[in-house]
């Protein structure tokens, strides 16, 4: 069983209500627009493992560090990550071939600045799309989610607001 914390789009900014959410976490996976490479390497002092992958705000050491898309297993769970991809019913040129390809069950995105967990009935997968965590955008809730995978179950989707200048 694996606790995992989701987010992308913090734009360079860094909270420290990240790490106190994620404190649990066995894995903290960033869906891109990191903005500065130096989120990735605090999130690595919160949790034993940390996946992120660039977007398109993204330049130089996320760049360098991090690629545009991540296909890896988690459990039970074949999961990909990537910054654009879309969502059910309106997925990013290709994506939906990829996703029917690779046999996915879990996909994660980030770019939109909005909140979504949606279930593709067609492709049988978990979408998720964690909102936007930083303080760049025209959001006006920032968010972060929280999950457990279990074997091949994926279950105590927990969605996390945070308020202005509270803990």
């Amino acid at each position: 069983m694996k606790r995992i914390g989701i987010f992308s789009d913090t734009h360079g900014c860094w909270d420290e209500r990240f790490a106190i959410h994620f404190n649990d976490c066995d894995e903290i996976w960033h869906a891109g627009d990191i903005g500065d490479y130096t989120i990735v390497e605090r999130l690595q002092e919160v949790a034993p493992a940390v996946r992120a992958v660039s977007g398109n705000i993204d330049h130089g050491m996320v760049k360098r560090k991090c690629k545009e898309l991540e296909i890896f297993q988690i459990e039970g769970v074949k999961v990909l990550l990537t910054h654009i991809g879309g969502y059910p019913g309106k997925w990013a040129k290709g994506m939906k071939m990829l996703l029917k390809e690779e046999g996915i069950n879990l996909m994660v995105d980030g770019h939109s600045h909005i909140l979504k967990v949606m279930f593709d009935k067609e492709l049988n997968l978990l979408h998720i799309n964690s909102g936007a965590a930083g303080t760049s955008g025209w959001h006006r809730v920032r968010t972060l989610i929280k999950l457990t995978i279990d074997g091949s179950d994926m279950r105590d989707c927990e969605v996390i607001e945070l308020a202005p200048g509270k803990f």
